[in-house]
């Protein structure tokens, strides 16, 4: 699909990049920003350009930040003595938003995968271990994908943490809120049963 403008047609080209963009969807968004002001355009190249050149990740739990300590481990409210670890930021953000956690975070950056030559030394594994072993955490969540790499990272950070006498736990798996049984999966349904829990009252 082309327009009779090869500027817009590299807007498109470029647009047509981000996830769950097509080309169609990408013209829309071209031509809404030519009918938009000059200076609406701009100031949304400039947010980008500044949030591309400009983010930092934390230095303590490595989630994305604008500062050396990101928002979590900068805010007072949190609870330092609980840690949950995660793949990647989007999953900090997505805990976050549920309003239900108010301990700390610590981001992995990937999975122990030995398919792709990624080991625990690849990953965000070693600061975790130095983290709990200055003192101050009490327990950590291992929040991971229910995935072959998702459950040896778990397995294999719950050892090390066992040995360091840290009380580890993880979410709990299982069948999706308005999900219909006959369509789970084996491993969710076992999941299910394992992490069933009491019907109280």
């Amino acid at each position: 699909m082309s327009t009779s403008s090869n500027l817009i047609n590299k807007a498109v080209e470029q647009l047509s990049k981000f996830p769950g963009v097509g080309h169609k969807s990408a013209l829309r968004m071209a031509l809404h920003l030519l009918k938009k002001s000059e200076g609406d355009t701009i100031d949304l190249s400039q947010a980008l350009i500044n949030m591309r050149t400009e983010i930092k990740f934390c230095r303590q739990c490595f989630n994305i930040s604008d500062a050396e300590l990101c928002n979590v481990c900068n805010s007072p409210s949190k609870d330092e003595s609980v840690v949950c670890v995660v793949k990647d930021f989007q999953d900090v953000i997505a805990i976050e938003n549920t309003g239900q956690y108010n301990g700390h975070f610590h981001v992995l950056g990937g999975l122990i995968s030995p398919v792709d030559g990624i080991g625990p030394s690849d990953i965000k594994i070693p600061q975790l271990l130095a983290r709990v072993e200055q003192g101050t955490i009490k327990e950590a969540i291992i929040a991971l994908s229910s995935t072959l790499e998702g459950d040896t990272t778990e397995y294999y950070i719950a050892k090390k943490l066992r040995e360091l006498n840290l009380k580890v736990s993880t979410l709990s798996k299982g069948i999706s809120v308005g999900g219909e049984l006959e369509y789970a999966d084996e491993m969710t349904l076992a999941r299910s049963i394992r992490n069933r829990v009491n019907l109280e009252g």
